[in-house]
């Protein structure tokens, strides 16, 4: 079926939703989220989902899917997401899938990456570890071992350096080499993939002003009501960016000021993981971004590449 098919990546407030948006309008597409937390519902502001007017002028999937109170996982997301873009695809439309989380954004484009399977007593031994040690000290066992691996999982993810250190026990290899290997099959659609990147410096004041806009908008209030539910937050839920922080500050760990100041600090970690995995991603068409450059101007570089 001969519909247009478009990945736009890039790190964290790149502008990407602002251009899958204004993109979406002109291809009239809908678009798929490839976010991990974006998923679950009443987690809206540190998410940066969009704007309710936003979703009600474009279609989108995979946004409020799941309850915080659950795990999602990568397989979840490319069972999920297939399915939406198969039902968008049968109806004609376009697809935009934006988002900047790696790991979905490999399983949408070459399918899931399982593994070896697991074995429990190296995953408990590995827990245990995280309890004598704590999980800095894993995390950066990972990065001696797997430097790839160790900057583009965050520092904070439990399951997945587990899950790393898993992978290097039982086949004595760095699992990113595995993951290499793997990404070498063909992508399943005629994907367009789209990059959007700015310079560093002004990646970090997009993202601390995004950070102050959060807490302008009532993030501290959304984590307290979250908090408040009956159901407690998911694992997952609870070490997301922006989520974390709040909750260490309304636990009385530490200051408001703080917790805005590790947001910031750990939204510049992600971003740089981030842009890690995207080397990895191939086949994928650049617009360098100014901190001038109008999102139009924007719009219009990558509809001339969609043409293309």
């Amino acid at each position: 079926m001969n519909v247009k098919m478009v990945v736009i990546l890039g790190v964290t407030a790149s502008g990407k939703g602002r251009l899958a948006f204004d993109l979406a309008q002109e291809l009239s597409a809908e678009i798929v989220s490839v976010d991990s937390m974006k998923v679950y519902r009443r987690m809206d502001i540190g998410t940066a989902k969009p704007a309710g007017d936003v979703r009600e002028r474009i279609p989108y999937h995979m946004i409020d899917v799941v309850e915080p109170s659950e795990s999602f996982s990568a397989g979840l997301f490319h069972e999920q997401a297939s399915a939406a873009i198969e039902e968008i695809r049968a109806r004609g439309k376009a697809v935009i899938a934006a988002g900047g989380t790696a790991l979905y954004l490999k399983a949408l484009l070459y399918g899931l990456f399982e593994g070896p399977g697991g074995d429990e007593q190296i995953s408990v031994a590995l827990r245990a570890e995280v309890d004598e040690v704590g999980l800095a000290g894993l995390h950066e066992r990972l990065r001696r071992i797997d430097p790839q691996a160790g900057d583009r999982i965050s520092p904070n993810d439990t399951k997945r350096i587990i899950r790393a250190l898993e992978v290097y026990q039982l086949t004595g290899k760095p699992i990113s080499s595995l993951q290499r290997q793997f990404e070498a099959t063909s992508p399943a659609h005629d994907w367009t993939i789209i990059g959007l990147r700015r310079e560093r410096a002004v990646e970090s004041r997009r993202i601390n002003a995004r950070v102050k806009r959060m807490i302008e908008m009532g993030l501290v209030d959304e984590v307290r009501s979250l908090l408040a539910e009956e159901k407690p937050l998911s694992q997952q839920a609870r070490c997301a960016i922006g989520y974390a922080e709040i909750i260490a500050h309304l636990e009385g760990k530490i200051s408001l000021g703080e917790a805005v100041e590790q947001i910031k600090k750990n939204t510049r970690r992600l971003a740089k993981g981030q842009r890690t995995w995207f080397k990895t991603f191939r086949d994928v068409q650049w617009i360098n971004a100014e901190a001038e450059t109008s999102p139009q101007a924007i719009r219009e570089r990558a509809a001339a590449l969609v043409r293309a």
